[in-house]
């Protein structure tokens, strides 16, 4: 949510932004709201302390003995009261909408934020790696899955539906080493981690940013006001929620956790595999610093290559890319995505996220500082997914196997596999 003075100041680039992202809200309309609020706060306020005048006034004229005329008076004390009620009832609905239109208000992006409409637009920023040409007919990580008895997508449909899974033996390794992997990289550069909620109330999934243009993407716990969580990042956030927090130093937190989305929309979209799941585990890192642009690009470009380093010790090529207007969410200021080689595909394929959010979430969350003259002001924050998996699973079968479809464990992964460096497939 933006400042409203801020808005008034800014409302063409505002309603400009809006139309980039696809979100349909009137920001002239939506600060017209605001001059009518603050009329009738006004004239609320007036005729309040009018009515607490004639109501002393009341008092004193019966003591003076003066009953006909204190009836009087308070006969219009009875006329204001009926008028400061109305004057309330339509100040609390247009105070209500106005609250609830701000909640559409998207954040500005970057200058250096491409212009487009899709995610075709989004523009490639550099390659690492170079995928391999096959000299083999390859397998795609559902055959890999099944040569190994790793993965069975029927059993996890016939138990939960379509997009499920259960992952077996090998499988289960794989999908904990990559997370333990990430956890390990990110304690070492100074991350705290904290074992999270599955679940969080409206309020947390709408200060964070998830609600309400992205609700239809979760999942509620029925008669409750609980939603299953679509990342870590709710918790991570929300755990400083109406706090005001030292960020003297960056506060840097990870969490590993499973994580829901309904897919709403992609409905015979990337069905095939592991690629779009209802339940999946994610490694996130969440950055809460001061309210400084330079340094909020600083610390984007860290949480960045803290997810580059992870995709180079599973030895997958990759390439990154600066995330345009119209593929970036409501939140989102810069956003880069990670796309990692996938030869099932023949194509990238989208593995991480990584978002500087500016004041955003703050705001909403209620998280502030204490700047150097002592003043409060709203944090800074920035997320980045370490890992995402089963998705990983993908190009880290596809592009490790064999010909025999032996498939061949990084070197990083070991130590998390008990030392093991090879799946032979099963005979």
């Amino acid at each position: 949510m933006l400042d409203l003075q801020w808005l008034r100041m800014n409302a063409n680039e505002v309603q400009q932004v809006a139309e980039q992202k696809g979100i349909e809200i009137d920001i002239a309309a939506l600060l017209e709201m605001d001059v009518q609020r603050r009329e009738l706060l006004q004239q609320v306020e007036v005729l309040r302390q009018q009515r607490n005048e004639q109501s002393k006034y009341v008092g004193k004229l019966i003591q003076t003995g003066e009953h006909v005329q204190a009836e009087q008076v308070k006969q219009q004390v009875r006329a204001m009261n009926e008028r400061l009620s109305m004057l309330e009832e339509e100040l609390e609905q247009v105070r209500m909408k106005l609250e609830k239109g701000m909640l559409y208000v998207p954040n500005i992006v970057s200058p250096d934020t491409p212009q487009g409409r899709s995610d075709a637009d989004n523009v490639e920023v550099k390659r690492v790696g170079t995928p391999e040409a096959p000299t083999f007919k390859l397998r795609d990580h559902m055959e890999l899955g099944e040569l190994h008895d790793m993965i069975d997508i029927p059993r996890g449909v016939k138990t939960a539906g379509t997009r499920h899974y259960y992952l077996k033996g090998a499988g289960v390794l794989l999908h904990r080493a990559v997370q333990q992997l990430a956890l390990d990289l990110l304690m070492q550069r100074g991350f705290t981690p904290l074992e999270v909620p599955l679940m969080a109330r409206t309020a947390a999934m709408m200060n964070t940013g998830f609600f309400p243009t992205g609700q239809d993407q979760s999942y509620a716990i029925v008669d409750e006001d609980q939603w299953l969580v679509g990342t870590s990042e709710v918790p991570l956030v929300a755990y400083y929620s109406n706090e005001i927090v030292d960020v003297s130093e960056p506060i840097r937190l990870a969490a590993a956790s499973t994580c829901f989305r309904s897919e709403v929309g992609s409905a015979g979209k990337d069905v095939h595999g592991l690629y779009r799941v209802h339940q999946f585990a994610k490694v996130e890192q969440v950055v809460i610093c001061k309210a400084d642009r330079a340094l909020a690009e600083l610390l984007h470009q860290e949480i960045t290559a803290h997810a580059e380093e992870i995709v180079q010790l599973l030895e997958l090529p990759y390439r990154m890319l600066a995330v345009c207007t119209g593929d970036m969410a409501q939140k989102t200021y810069k956003q880069f995505d990670i796309e990692t080689w996938m030869p099932s595909r023949q194509a990238y394929g989208e593995t991480h996220s990584s978002s500087n959010l500016l004041d955003f979430q703050a705001r909403r969350s209620g998280i502030r500082y204490r700047d150097a003259e002592g003043n409060l002001q709203f944090a800074y924050t920035l997320n980045n997914t370490a890992v995402a998996t089963p998705r990983i699973l993908i190009p880290l079968l596809e592009n490790h196997q064999d010909e025999d479809g032996g498939i061949h464990i990084p070197q990083a992964l070991r130590p998390y596999m008990n030392g093991l460096a090879y799946l032979a497939p099963s005979q």
